[in-house]
């Protein structure tokens, strides 16, 4: 019986090393030459419509030298390719060029807290991911200072911006870090730039895991910080860096995600509008009131801006998936999301090479499927958008 248990053990190692090599080489070709994602060029119509301008706007701010872009990328019809860095300078010098521009450039100003946002929930399969890096991209696009934080130890955000968690980090470098109990290191030091502007990243992987069962030792000890704190404590290291930070929280409601959702300021819990999803998330609303109640008792109550429901993976012409979210804003009426974000094979094809709506051109999809699918979740963004100017107090 123990001969036969050790040769399954072997057989699954076996079985990761071959899957974890063949993940690798295949990223490795989706990213030739050097081996590491890269965002593609912007065109003029995105660019425009990134930056909230007419195209006229734009063409006549270049030809009249307003902006300074370095050089710009053609194809063989003449037309200009923007990189990320250059759509950034140029929202910063369109709204120096009047004041009626100023809100171009959206970034925290003084008195505004930095907003942190949890997407959340209790089980996998739920664009939980998904949207959490689209979410931070368009963000990051929008012209605001974005670090996305990968709290999952399957580190599924983490792979989306190019890292192989098992090869790039297998005993050091993602935010396990920082907020374990024994010698932790400072948080910048996990933070890394990623190739998307205004976007950085501190990074998940498996060791992640042991923050579970080693806050239970830790709360046997009364080790301190508690762990409802450690990650709050990490934010306010490189606070002053950011506008925005977007979480991706694990799918289950461990210590690690109540650490996110304290450190939060607001929550956004995806959910599939069919029944066995929305059981499932009534679970996590009953056991998340239960333990926020038991933290709350020790003065750890965060105190949100906004939490919202998002329904993910939403096919329109579903009946029962039609109802089923009907039946949701019934029951929660404005704390759901007005545009859902929309099941779409442009969001699944991208994903087969760890890329998002945001690093591939419409021009690689049928345009009907890509247009339908961009614009659901930028309506997505749009309404996060609105609910982080709120509680900053802008119009």
């Amino acid at each position: 019986m123990n001969e036969q248990r050790i040769r399954m053990d072997q057989k699954i190692q076996t079985m990761a090393t071959r899957l974890s090599k063949s993940l690798d080489v295949n990223m490795r070709k989706s990213f030739l030459p050097d081996e590491r994602k890269a965002l593609r060029r912007f065109s003029s119509t995105e660019v425009a419509q990134i930056l909230g301008v007419s195209q006229d706007f734009l063409r006549k701010m270049f030809f009249e030298d307003k902006l300074d872009l370095g050089e710009i990328e053609t194809d063989a019809r003449g037309r200009r390719f923007y990189t990320a860095e250059q759509i950034d300078i140029a929202r910063h010098e369109i709204a120096r060029s009047s004041t009626k521009f100023q809100h171009i450039v959206p970034r925290r100003r003084d008195g505004e807290h930095i907003q942190i946002i949890s997407i959340a929930n209790f089980k996998g399969g739920a664009g939980k991911t998904t949207t959490a890096i689209h979410l931070a991209q368009k963000l990051a696009l929008d012209g605001y200072r974005v670090l996305a934080i990968d709290l999952d130890p399957q580190a599924s955000m983490t792979t989306m911006f190019g890292f192989r968690p098992e090869i790039d980090f297998p005993e050091a470098g993602t935010v396990y870090d920082a907020l374990r109990y024994e010698d932790p290191i400072p948080f910048r030091d996990v933070v890394r730039k990623t190739y998307f502007h205004n976007l950085d990243l501190a990074a998940a992987g498996l060791l992640l895991s042991e923050f579970e069962t080693e806050t239970a030792h830790a709360l046997r000890n009364n080790i301190r910080p508690p762990f409802y704190q450690r990650l709050a404590l990490c934010i306010n290291e490189v606070e002053t860096d950011y506008d925005i930070v977007v979480i991706d929280c694990p799918p289950q409601l461990g210590f690690t995600t109540l650490s996110a959702l304290v450190a939060s300021t607001s929550l956004v819990v995806t959910v599939i509008p069919s029944m066995l999803d929305v059981a499932s998330m009534a679970q996590f609303l009953q056991l998340t009131s239960s333990l926020m109640a038991t933290i709350a008792d020790v003065g750890a109550s965060p105190d949100w801006d906004f939490m919202r429901f998002l329904i993910t993976r939403f096919e329109p012409n579903d009946g029962p998936q039609t109802q089923m979210a009907a039946f949701l804003r019934t029951m929660f009426t404005d704390d759901v999301l007005t545009q859902p974000f929309l099941k779409s094979s442009a969001v699944s094809d991208a994903g087969l090479t760890q890329q998002t709506l945001f690093e591939i051109a419409r021009t690689d999809f049928h345009r009907q499927t890509y247009d339908r699918a961009i614009e659901s979740i930028n309506g997505v963004v749009a309404e996060v958008e609105g609910l982080i100017k709120t509680a900053w107090g802008r119009k």
